[in-house]
């Protein structure tokens, strides 16, 4: 019976794993006693389901109650009694509470190490969990230098081709993306999947895993036709082993939504969020995080195609049942607060939003620290906000302390670093300040055409800010200049008919304008407007916007043509 429920596991069908794992439980529980280590390790399985389920405050329950009794009968340093504490360590983490995590995990590794060796498995897994907690906490210098440790044991004891160490490969590939070092995790990621396919096949679950990972590495590096095309296939086979609704393939789908969303296909991702969300809701449940998860993405979207006070609904809907499940402090919930906090900011309701920013960064600040990304990166958000609010020497302090503690954590080439160089350079020219923007602008450019090359889209966005800011200098020509460079990527990249692509078309025609080449203005505006009520409709702020921008060019047009006779 617990076989059969652990294959129910197998196969997402955590509901009846439970309904299995509770039927054998009692029946151990009445023939061996409720301290027998088969009961134990009964209890121990049935909290990894309520983990499946999302249950988290149930498992850590239970799992409290096996390391009670195990501690008692086994002793604090027996094997099983140092598992379980570790399995608790991870239901802390998702439970947010990263710090009682990280100081069970190190208790576990140093009792590991003496007792069973620096280089068993249980204690090298031990490392590879602590690195990761490392990583929730921001501490990615940290988490490389463990796994790497982790690493070079696994391949030195098992080979460079055992499980274990390809395991290893892609936990160190992942630390990469979060030191935004893409390119290596890319490297990293394709060594992983060629040894598992080699070894594994085509189809294995662990093979699928890392052409995953290996997609959302592709998103990173803005190559997301080869992202969407791997996705697919993960997809396909998926569904094809596991069946189209396993969690892992609807997991699959809603990733390849996230894609048509970076592709501009809004509709396509709206119509894979809402049938994800249909059967995550059916399967596991209102409440489930990864329900959760899909409602956010499904707002994301709706914030892409200008429907706001949808978004906005659905995040409160959010809101509400994180809060209720994790807590009002959780990572996800607070997570959650900063996106409706950004949507308020998209509806025009900048104190709304400053409340919550400034309520999302009192909490992080308390729980992970001032200089974790997470924190520094509401604080940008907070700084941005400001810049609406027209406080623009609160945020352009606050955006050069985030600055500071970026360049000096992260690194000065860190894509969130560059982030906050490009938003600090906003409010330069909000302030009117415009060379010093454009300077700064031109070091951005610099960097990420370096680090990313120079068609990735953050490339791109940057070249189109620098662009404005030569319109704002009056060097208009430099601007339409740099706008058709970017314009002529983009259409290859990403398509004619992308919304990035037509809003640098936008960018063209009002450069155009400047330029008193009026009649090629018109001409753009007109085609960007009949395409964007097309894709995006009648109503989006960026439809609007060109709507406006070509009437007032066609009164420009007819005031010159009125005076000229």
């Amino acid at each position: 019976m617990g076989n059969l429920a652990n294959i129910y596991t197998d196969l997402g069908r955590h509901a009846e794993a439970e309904q299995l794992k509770q039927q054998v439980l009692k029946q151990r529980a009445t023939i061996l006693g409720a301290n027998h280590p088969d009961t134990l390790w009964t209890m121990g399985n049935l909290a990894n389901t309520y983990t499946h389920l999302g249950r988290h405050v149930e498992a850590k329950q239970l799992k409290q109650q096996v390391l009670k009794q195990q501690t008692v009968i086994l002793g604090a340093n027996h094997p099983e009694t140092l598992r379980t504490m570790g399995n608790l360590a991870s239901i802390y983490t998702h439970l947010g509470r990263h710090a009682e995590a990280e100081q069970l995990k190190q208790q576990v590794l140093k009792q590991q190490t003496a007792v069973l060796g620096a280089n068993h498995p249980d204690t090298l897994q031990t490392m590879g969990n602590l690195a990761n907690i490392y990583t929730d906490l921001g501490r990615h210098a940290e988490a490389e230098q463990l796994k790497q440790q982790v690493l070079k044991q696994r391949t030195a004891i098992l080979g460079a081709n055992h499980p274990d160490t390809l395991r290893a490969i892609g936990n160190l590939a992942s630390t990469y993306s979060h030191l935004g070092r893409h390119a290596e995790a890319e490297q990293l990621q394709q060594q992983v999947l060629k040894q598992r396919t080699a070894i594994l096949g085509a189809n294995h679950p662990d093979t699928l895993w890392t052409m995953g990972n290996l997609a959302s590495t592709y998103t990173q590096l803005g190559r997301h036709a080869e992202a969407e095309q791997l996705q697919q296939q993960v997809l396909k086979q998926r569904t094809a082993i596991l069946g189209a609704d396993h969690p892992d393939t609807l997991w699959t789908m809603g990733n390849l939504a996230s894609t048509y969303t970076q592709l501009g296909k809004y509709a396509e991702a709206e119509q894979l969020q809402q049938k994800v969300l249909k059967q995550q809701t059916a399967i596991l449940g209102a409440d489930h995080p990864d329900t959760l998860w899909t409602m956010g993405n499904l707002a994301s979207t709706y914030t892409h195609l200008g429907r706001h006070a949808e978004a906005e609904q659905l995040e409160q809907q959010v809101l509400e049942q994180r809060t209720a499940i994790l807590g009002a402090n959780h990572p996800h919930t607070l997570q959650t607060m900063g996106n409706l906090a950004s949507t308020y900011t998209q509806l025009g309701r900048h104190a709304e939003a400053e409340q919550l920013h400034q309520q999302v960064l009192k909490q992080r600040t308390a729980i992970l620290g001032a200089n974790h990304p997470d924190t520094l990166w509401t604080m940008s958000n907070l700084a941005s906000t400001y810049t609406h609010l027209g406080k623009y020497a609160e945020a352009e302090q606050l955006q050069q302390k985030v600055l500071k503690q970026q360049t000096a954590i992260l690194g000065a080439d860190h894509p969130d670093t560059l982030w906050t160089m490009g938003n600090l350079a906003n409010i330069y020219t909000d302030l009117g300040r415009h060379a010093e923007a454009e300077q700064l602008k031109q070091q951005v450019l610099k960097q990420r055409a370096t680090i990313l090359g120079a068609n990735h889209p953050d490339t791109l966005w940057t070249m189109g800010n620098l662009a404005s800011t030569y319109t704002h200098l009056g060097r208009h020509a430099e601007a339409e200049q740099l706008e058709q460079q970017v314009l002529e990527q983009r259409t290859a990249i990403l398509g004619a008919n992308h919304p990035h692509t037509l809003q640098t078309m936008g960018n063209l025609a009002l450069s155009y304008q400047n330029l008193s080449k009026h009649v090629d203005a018109e001409q753009l505006y007109k085609m960007v407007l009949e395409k964007q009520i097309s894709i995006l409709g009648q109503e989006h702020p960026n439809t609007v916007w060109t709507r406006k921008a070509l009437a007032s060019l066609q009164e420009e047009m007819q005031q010159m043509s009125e005076s000229s006779t």
